[in-house]
C-alpha cells in the first residue's frame, strides 16, 4: 500500500470533547501530519468561531468531520481501532502499544478503516470505551506529571504514524559504488603523485579507508567532485613548494 492511502485510511475519533479549542487544535495537529479523517462521538454544540481561531488553517478537518452519537457507531466500518489511554485497571485492556509499535503495526496491515480514539480531556476513555476498541495506545510520560493535553496527545499519536508511513522526500541522491570507486582512485593517485605512501601496503589499506568512509557518508555528485578537487589542489600545492 502507498503511503499517502495509508495515511488517508486513518480516522482520529475524539469523544465528548468538551472545549471547542481542543478540537481546533488536534485539527492543527492532525493536518501537519497529512491525517485528515476526523470523527466526533458528541451531542455537544461547539463554539465554531473559537475552534476555527485555533484551527487556523486546518479549519477545513472540522468542516469535513463526521458526528456520530455513539463510538460503536463511529468504529462499525474500521478494520482495526484503538483506544489512546494511559489508565490501567482491572476491566481494561492489560497489553498496549507504543505510538511507535502502533505505527509499525499499521504500516504492515491489509487495507481498511483504522479509527485512533481519543477519550474527554478530564478523564479521558471510560472503561466500556476501551472495551469497544480492539487495542490500547499509550504515550510514555514522567510519573511525577503524566496527564497530557489532548491535542498533544494527538500530535505525538499522528507524528508517529507519518514518520514511518509517509517517508522523508529524497533531496540527496549518493553516489553509486562504481562512481566512488573512480573518485577514490583520482585521489589515490593525487597522493601517490606526491610520494605520500611510504610503506608496502600503504595504498591498499587508504583506498580501502576512502571507500568505506565516502560510501558509508552516502555522498552526493556535488560532494564527491569537491573532495577530488580538493586532492587535485593538495597534489599541486605540494608540488609548487617543492619547485
Amino acid at each position: 500500500m502507498k503511503e499517502k492511502q495509508n495515511l488517508d485510511r486513518i480516522q482520529i475519533v475524539l469523544v465528548d470533547t468538551q472545549d471547542s479549542a481542543n478540537i481546533g487544535s488536534v485539527c492543527r495537529a492532525m493536518k501537519t501530519m497529512g491525517i485528515k479523517r476526523l470523527v466526533l462521538v458528541s451531542n455537544r454544540e461547539y463554539d465554531e468561531d473559537r475552534l476555527r481561531t485555533l484551527a487556523l488553517h486546518a479549519s477545513d478537518i472540522y468542516e469535513n468531520a463526521v458526528f456520530y452519537s455513539s463510538l460503536k457507531e463511529a468504529l462499525s466500518t474500521s478494520v482495526y481501532s484503538v483506544g489512546a489511554t494511559r489508565r490501567r485497571g482491572k476491566y481494561r485492556k492489560a497489553d498496549y502499544l507504543s505510538p511507535e509499535q502502533l505505527a509499525d503495526k499499521i504500516s504492515n496491515m491489509g487495507e481498511g478503516l483504522v479509527s485512533i480514539v481519543f477519550g474527554r480531556e478530564d478523564r479521558g476513555l471510560t472503561d466500556d470505551e476501551v472495551n469497544e476498541c480492539s487495542q490500547i495506545v499509550t504515550i510514555a510520560t514522567s510519573e511525577e506529571f503524566p496527564s497530557l493535553n489532548l491535542s498533544q496527545a494527538v500530535q505525538i499519536i499522528t507524528y508517529s504514524l507519518y514518520n514511518l508511513l509517509k517517508p522523508f522526500p529524497v533531496e540527496n541522491t549518493p553516489v553509486n559504488k562504481e562512481r566512488i570507486t573512480k573518485g577514490v582512485e583520482r585521489a589515490s593517485s593525487s597522493l601517490d603523485s606526491i610520494g605520500y605512501f611510504k610503506q608496502q601496503y600503504e595504498k591498499k589499506w587508504t583506498i580501502s579507508l576512502l571507500e568505506d568512509v565516502f560510501e558509508r557518508a552516502s555522498l552526493n555528485e556535488s560532494e564527491l567532485k569537491r573532495f577530488e578537487k580538493l586532492f587535485d589542489k593538495m597534489c599541486k600545492i605540494a608540488k609548487y613548494k617543492k619547485q
